[in-house]
């Protein structure tokens, strides 16, 4: 080799070696990103109110994704409900979230095209609860009262409405609406600074519990509008047409002990979906599905509705189309 060559050569090896050493860390990296066939990181689930059921499956679910999906963190996002879980998601702020079917065929925001389901969960419960004492027996007794009907945006606030309405009451004028979540509602009825407050979730629903040990309470049937509330949903929101949102169900005895009289109330249910948006990687979703599946009987033990989640009926999703990922699951684990 020419003398003259090799000091150039001498200062091109440390530049070389450092390429080198880049090169064989950046395909380290890139076989980690892939070699679990779906890309690791730090996902956003939006879950709800603070106290609410959302908010409890979502800290029982963060562990369990965290463990069975490995590389994956889920950061939990409080939110007002589904209502703004379905708007973070659509609007990437967030990759998954738990909805009720309503609050999905009512949502019309940016983004509303791209969402999918990875199953269907379990089902919410309406509840209005009053005193044990007081002089509401019906919906329509509510007229004059000052009444808690959810936050802004919140999946609560969507079915009181349409409770309100289907009979003949209108907020700010037939009764004070007072917009309240779980997490505050009851201390306010317990203050005695509202007179009833509407929830949906369910059950049980840990703060109403706590509420029926501190003083007497009792819930309002609704289960008789169920069809009503179909119908008004139906001419409200296009996503509702053609799919059965609202059926008449039962709040069991054993789901609130103390409360006054101990008795079956008759109610409204809504499904409730588990989203995600057609950006997020198929296989993260395939198992982030089976994790769903997975975890149903250590969730179930704390949030006893989990327990209903079933592999036969998840993949009814409407009026969400299915993620292509929780097909994959479905397909493979088909019972």
């Amino acid at each position: 080799m020419p003398s003259r060559l090799r000091p150039a050569l001498r200062r091109l090896r440390l530049p070389l070696a450092a390429l080198l050493v880049l090169a064989v860390a950046l395909a380290w990296w890139l076989a980690g990103r892939t070699s679990l066939g779906y890309p690791q990181g730090t996902y956003g689930f939006a879950t709800g109110t603070r106290g609410g059921v959302y908010d409890l499956y979502g800290s029982l679910f963060k562990p369990v994704v965290e463990r069975e999906v490995p590389g994956v963190r889920l950061r939990l996002d409080p939110s007002a409900g589904g209502p703004d879980n379905l708007e973070r998601i659509a609007t990437g702020q967030d990759a998954f979230g738990v909805a009720t079917a309503d609050a999905v065929a009512a949502y019309n925001g940016p983004g509303k095209d791209r969402l999918q389901a990875l199953g269907r969960l379990y089902d919410d419960y309406v509840q209005l609860v009053v005193p044990s004492d007081s002089d509401i027996r019906t919906v329509a007794d509510l007229r004059g009262k000052r009444v808690g009907t959810g936050q802004a945006n919140s999946g609560v606030a969507l079915i009181a409405s349409r409770v309100l309405q289907l009979s003949g009451l209108h907020p700010g004028h037939d009764v004070t609406s007072v917009p309240l979540g779980i997490k505050d509602a009851p201390g306010e009825l317990r203050a005695g600074r509202i007179d009833a407050f509407f929830w949906s979730g369910g059950l049980p629903t840990f703060n109403v519990s706590a509420l029926s040990a501190d003083m007497r309470i009792r819930l309002i049937p609704l289960g008789g509008l169920a069809s009503a509330m179909d119908s008004l949903a139906q001419t409200q929101d296009a996503g509702s047409r053609g799919t059965q949102l609202y059926r008449t169900s039962s709040i069991p005895a054993s789901a609130y002990p103390l409360t006054a009289p101990v008795q079956a109330v008759p109610t409204l249910a809504v499904a409730n979906l588990m989203v995600t948006r057609d950006d997020v990687p198929a296989a993260l979703v395939e198992r982030v599905t089976a994790a769903i599946i997975s975890s149903r009987d250590t969730i179930g033990q704390r949030v006893h509705s989990a327990q209903l989640v079933d592999i036969r009926s998840a993949i009814y999703t409407d009026p969400l189309p299915l993620a292509e990922g929780a097909r994959r699951y479905y397909a493979a684990a088909k019972p």
